[in-house]
């Protein structure tokens, strides 16, 4: 039988290793849920000595961006670390799911993940080991720093780390320092943008001697990564903090003063798609209470952590880095602390609304559950003829009055949005016509017709690139089990004018309305799905479909 430390009722395990596991717990006094991470007792000196550290160097950081430690527990059978949890997902399942993600989503985690560094750095303390799979992205799109495994502090020689991130000191075996930790998290930004790791055929030459990956990314972000990814420790900022100064003015300038609030956005969308891998999707509804990241080691973020770090700490908490033992158990084993006390803070319970009634639908070869109101047309070309049984109109409710929908009348003057396979792809002139083939990477894929109503305002034309169009994201998601192109354009409205050509189409004068134009495709299949009115919950619908 496996050991398990007084107080905490073990609910699933999150993940396992030769030498420990990690579970989820709940903490008996006060229903709180913690990570913990066991060592277990047959682990070596070494690796306890290393767990110690561990526990030590990470009871140093306290910051809202790194996983919080609450206990350090020793014993004859092993160690344990009692932590924070988090409802989130692992940035590696999301690399591993979409690729690459919008430089306003990637600077957004890097950000995140910078300041957490720079509340280590504060504390003395080198992470020595920031990769994709120490982050955890939460359900509002800000992601947490976790696992200080290999950390230590500045100065001490470094030779450990991943390969695929290592800075130049840590190969030579150089003394690490806050410089190190900007090195790394640069090269899983270059990932992050580029979908594929710096360096990944050579990392050892390369991260000693390879040209700098610049070219590979945006020209408004190549200074970052200049600078971050630098050989000489001494030529890049020193620290987490000096680095997220230069990032904001770099992302300010180039992506506009609300870069994170979109980045953020994008990222919780790409959460929440992901829901069904936080391993607290069933049981927080239940709870009330938060989760933890994926098999490794714990998150960051817990609703009832209060009512634990109270119990847990009591009125006289030592910061374990003092290694001070401050208890001991029934079953022989030592407990350190490593907070102070805090207030648990009490909120009123929050009214849920009743489950909105769903039932399935079928569009084309997806089936989905959807809302009851949605309903579901054959759609027309806009020369009026009937494409081959592939394309289809979702209403979201029943207030557009022809279900024989053509193309422009549904984008533009009904609520929903359509779903169009290869007649249209194949078909000139029409929305997708000659826009793009099976290949298109959407280097050409919608400058912005200007030909098109703009939605729920038939007197007005909607604006191309060269008129204020902007490219708000491109990146991948999922329907069902395949991965679509997901692209999304914000829209200016122009009144209708005549141009010299005696077109009346023609865009004259800019108005103050704004559309989103939201696109999945999924060129194998020839199927786009697009969007004009921001259908609430199409994401997760879509994200959820089986196909036939």
């Amino acid at each position: 039988m496996e050991w398990r430390i007084d107080g905490f009722v073990e609910i699933r395990e999150l993940g396992r290793g030769g030498q420990g596991r990690v579970v989820l717990a709940r903490h008996a006094a006060s229903g709180g849920l913690v990570a913990v991470k066991y060592l277990l007792g047959n682990a070596g000196s070494g690796a306890r000595t290393r767990f110690r550290e561990e526990a030590v160097l990470l009871g140093r950081v306290r910051d809202p961006h790194v996983a919080r430690l609450y206990q350090l527990v020793e014993g004859e059978q092993g160690l344990a670390l009692v932590m924070e949890a988090v409802d989130g997902v692992p940035f590696r399942e999301i690399l591993a799911r979409y690729g690459s993600l919008a430089p306003e989503a990637a600077l957004t985690v890097l950000k995140g993940s910078l300041l957490g560094l720079a509340a280590a750095h504060a504390a003395g303390v080198v992470h020595r080991d920031y990769k994709p799979s120490n982050v955890i992205v939460a359900a509002d799109g800000r992601s947490k720093l976790i696992d200080f495994g290999v950390a230590t502090m500045t100065g001490a020689a470094s030779g450990s780390g991943t390969p695929a991130y290592m800075a130049p000191e840590q190969w030579l075996g150089e003394p690490a320092g806050p410089a190190t930790d900007v090195y790394v998290a640069t090269c899983v930004f270059v990932e992050t943008i580029t979908g594929h790791r710096p360096y990944a055929d050579d990392p050892r030459n390369g991260h000693l001697t390879g040209t700098i990956p610049i070219t590979e990314v945006p020209e408004a972000l190549q200074p970052l990564i200049e600078r971050g990814m630098a050989k000489a420790a001494a030529s890049r900022p020193q620290g987490a903090a000096a680095f997220v100064r230069e990032l904001e003015a770099v992302a300010q300038a180039a992506y506009g003063p609300d870069w994170e609030s979109r980045g953020a956005h994008l990222l919780a969308g790409i959460a929440m798609a992901l829901a069904s891998l936080f391993p607290l999707a069933a049981l927080s509804a239940g709870a009330g209470a938060v989760g933890v990241g994926a098999a490794g080691t714990a998150g960051a973020g817990t609703v009832s952590s209060g009512g634990v770090m109270a119990l847990l700490t009591g009125k006289a908490g030592v910061v374990v880095a003092a290694t001070a033992l401050v208890a001991t158990s029934a079953a022989g084993y030592g407990v350190y602390r490593t907070v102070e006390p805090s207030t648990p803070q009490t909120k009123p319970p929050v009214a849920s609304a009743p489950p909105t009634p769903t039932r399935a639908m079928t569009i084309g070869h997806i089936s989905v559950r959807t809302p009851e109101s949605w309903q579901v047309h054959p759609l027309s070309s806009s020369d009026g003829e009937r494409p081959t049984n592939d394309s289809y109109f979702v209403a979201l409710d029943d207030s557009c009055p022809e279900p024989d929908t053509h193309l422009l009348f549904a984008l533009s003057e009904c609520k929903g949005f359509v779903v169009m396979g290869p007649s249209f792809a194949d078909r000139p002139g029409d929305y997708i016509g000659d826009r793009y083939s099976p290949d298109d990477t959407f280097s050409s894929l919608f400058n912005q017709d200007e030909g098109m109503n703009c939605p729920g305002h038939k007197d007005l034309r909607g604006g191309a690139k060269s008129r204020g169009a902007s490219r708000t994201a491109d990146r991948f998601a999922p329907i069902g089990a395949r991965t679509a192109r997901f692209v999304e354009w914000s829209a200016p409205c122009w009144t209708r004018g005549v141009d010299e050509f005696g077109d009346r189409f023609f865009p004259k004068t800019r108005t103050s309305i704004v559309y989103t134009e939201r696109l999945w495709y999924l060129p194998d299949s020839k199927i786009l799905v697009v969007d004009f009115w921001r259908t609430p919950g199409l994401e997760n619908v879509l994200a959820k479909a089986t196909w036939t």
